[in-house]
């Protein structure tokens, strides 16, 4: 009985023992729930001021972006073809274009405009903005370089001119036959070669005769666009005057018709210097009289080639002709010439140039 009876004391005491420790149960709960709330706080403010710092950047690059661009003066900037997005941004924050090659970028890409940049040879204005730069790198508006074929020239001379151009890159190609080039003024943007431009003037010149080949006058004594090019080629030679070319050109037109022979100068000088050098010199009686196939004085019809590089204007003027009973012309002394119906008025026209010519001596 005794041990039953302190059993229940031990029990007892344990019990008692155990009353204190209810209290700091309740306190260790509400802790964590303190803390868990000031984390949530934290996290909220670090999100509001990280959307806070994302606008804040959002808005500064966007007002670099819009606004008047560093540099001081025009710049020129070239973007070769294949030029990454990172190149071209880099490219013009060193040539001092733009303030930061990022904000270029990041732009261009939040509006999905990378593969929209051509490359080229840019000029980019004073105080450009980066907006206003992408707008020009994606019009593809680059600077263009010009070279000018004046017509009448020789082929040979023609490929000196384009060696002889800086901007154009490469070596020339091999000289192509005389008068197969379009004599203009070429417009090509830098890295042009010599040899696709000679590919394209005479590209420009098939498409020339074509055209007017297919609106040509009827019963022309011309066969082919060919002998068009020919004849035209000796019109070109014969004046350095626009409005006289239909009127030079109604005169060979009637000499083919009766038939006579052309009697063109320019054409035996040709033969003598097949296009490679002036002949610096008048004409000799030997080199008249001499039979060549360019001498048509000697032979009937057209020479084998062109003798120069023909503009529109001359192909135009033989293959529509205006109605004429022209079959001379000779010199006037102003820089043009005198046209006559019959030899006996040529052979009087011829007179009065000879006569200017002792005059001028």
């Amino acid at each position: 009985m005794t041990e039953t009876t302190g059993t229940t004391k031990n029990t007892g005491s344990q019990a008692d023992a155990a009353k204190p420790a209810q209290p700091e149960a309740v306190s260790g709960t509400k802790k964590p729930r303190r803390i868990f709330k000031w984390v949530l706080i934290s996290l909220a403010l670090i999100f509001l001021l990280m959307v806070g710092g994302v606008g804040g950047a959002f808005y500064y690059a966007k007002d670099q972006y819009e606004r008047a661009g560093p540099a001081a003066q025009d710049l020129t900037v070239q973007f070769k073809r294949g030029t990454s997005l990172i190149g071209i941004a880099r490219k013009l924050e060193k040539a001092g274009a733009i303030t930061d090659a990022r904000i270029f970028r990041f732009a261009i890409q939040l509006q999905k405009g990378q593969g929209a940049l051509k490359a080229g040879e840019y000029n980019i204005p004073t105080l450009t903005s980066m907006a206003d730069i992408f707008a020009l790198l994606k019009s593809g508006k680059s600077i263009l370089h010009k070279v000018t074929i004046p017509e009448g020239i020789t082929v040979q001379d023609a490929m000196v001119i384009i060696q002889a151009n800086a901007i154009l890159t490469g070596e020339n190609p091999a000289t192509p036959a005389e008068g197969s080039l379009l004599p203009e003024t070429y417009l090509f943007e830098r890295g042009m070669t010599r040899t696709g431009l000679v590919a394209k003037m005479s590209s420009a010149l098939t498409k020339e005769l074509e055209k007017q080949w297919a609106v040509r006058a009827e019963n022309l004594p011309l066969k082919t666009p060919q002998e068009a090019l020919i004849l035209a080629s000796i019109v070109e030679k014969e004046t350095g005057l626009a409005a006289e070319r239909p009127q030079v050109a109604s005169v060979f037109i009637n000499r083919l018709r009766r038939p006579m022979r052309l009697q063109s100068d320019p054409t035996i000088i040709y033969g003598i210097t097949l296009g490679k050098t002036t002949l610096g010199r008048g004409l000799r009686r030997s080199e008249i009289d001499r039979k060549t196939p360019y001498n048509t004085y000697q032979i009937d019809g057209l020479p084998p080639t062109p003798i120069a590089l023909v503009g529109p204007d001359a192909i135009k003027a033989v293959l529509n002709p205006p109605t004429s009973e022209f079959y001379y012309f000779v010199a006037d002394g102003t820089g043009g010439h005198v046209f006559a119906r019959s030899l006996r008025e040529h052979e009087k026209n011829v007179r009065n140039w000879r006569k200017i010519e002792r005059q001028r001596k």
